[in-house]
């Protein structure tokens, strides 16, 4: 194991976001108070229950730097506040420059608070396409074969949104060795669950099959790693208590299932029997066929094991978004 920190109060940046209002309840359940920094106005404010120590403080991410709390001291600060984390924007170079800023503004907030420990949010985007995981030119893919993600493993990331994960990570790291603030960073692969963005794979085609729909796929061969919300959190919270100062964690199931086998139970939690369209779509070109974490370091440094089926969670997530259709009718 690793560090040992025990957290009384905690903040989080993009607390409305689907891994930053489950990890706020998570906290939240084990007796943490919570101090949940949203962007002013959020739509998404109600993905966060109201709770006896649960603080929401609008702030823009371009403010964090001067944030007030209504705590003075706090012991963890998790960074998960991103703009532009979708379409064009990924690759908006300004835009992503000024999350690299926001990420330096998150530590000088942490150092402010006397925090021990700042866990950041970063991507498997940093990698970019690995070589030997694949590709697919558009008619057709390779054979889904290739490595798992680690820290180990190089850094070439191809959009904006990679890079300036990249660089957040390193330049705050760098920043809080200076301020004397454990650093860890942590890189998720693919995360579902409720709280998620409609757009997603996972949740268009759920919204789709509860509408009566028939979403299109691809032929869906892609070997990926998927890992429910709540286990996401939670190696978060667990990097906080237990994570190495300066440590690289790439968060998934660490197992990997055609692509096609995920929609099947997405397809048997929403609407059974019902049609899907695998194979309508080509792949698009630059398609990345493999996707796994690596998740031995993790596991070793702090006891993280995911507890979550992708079965039992599809059918929360499912039920979630029923709930959702219902409240929105």
């Amino acid at each position: 194991m690793g560090q040992n920190t025990e957290l009384k109060r905690a903040v989080i940046t993009g607390a409305t976001g689907m891994i930053g209002a489950t990890l706020a309840q998570l906290l939240l359940a084990q007796g943490i108070r919570v101090t949940a920094l949203i962007r002013p106005g959020s739509p998404k404010k109600e993905n966060l229950q109201p709770h006896e120590n649960l603080d929401i403080v609008e702030c823009a991410l371009d403010q964090l730097s001067s944030a007030v709390l209504p705590e003075r001291s706090y012991d963890a600060l998790f960074h998960l506040g991103w703009m532009g984390t979708y379409g064009e924007a990924r690759n908006d170079a300004y835009l992503q420059n000024r999350n690299i800023t926001a990420a330096l503004d998150a530590v000088t907030l942490a150092h402010r608070l006397g925090c021990r420990v700042f866990v950041g949010a970063g991507s498997q985007a940093e990698y970019g396409r690995i070589r030997e995981n694949g590709g697919a030119d558009g008619a057709g893919a390779v054979r889904p074969a290739g490595i798992a993600l680690s820290a180990s493993v190089p850094e070439r990331p191809e959009t904006g949104y990679g890079m300036a994960k990249l660089c957040a990570g390193q330049l705050s790291r760098l920043l809080c060795r200076s301020h004397g603030i454990r650093h860890v960073w942590t890189r998720f692969l693919s995360v579902y669950g409720p709280y998620d963005n409609s757009y997603t794979m996972v949740m268009s085609g759920i919204y789709q099959m509860l509408d009566g729909k028939c979403p299109s796929y691809t032929r869906g061969e892609q070997l990926w790693d998927y890992i429910y919300s709540e286990d996401a959190a939670r190696a978060m919270y667990l990097a906080a208590c237990r994570g190495r100062d300066g440590a690289v964690y790439c968060v998934g199931s660490g197992q990997v299932h055609p692509l096609a086998w995920y929609i099947g139970k997405i397809r048997d939690a929403a609407a059974p029997g019902s049609e899907i369209g695998l194979g309508v779509l080509p792949y698009p070109p630059g398609q990345v066929m493999y996707l796994k974490a690596d998740i031995s370091d993790l596991t070793k440094d702090t006891g993280f094991a995911p507890q979550i089926s992708f079965e039992e969670g599809i059918g929360r997530t499912v039920q979630w978004c029923r709930e959702e259709m219902k409240r929105k009718e």
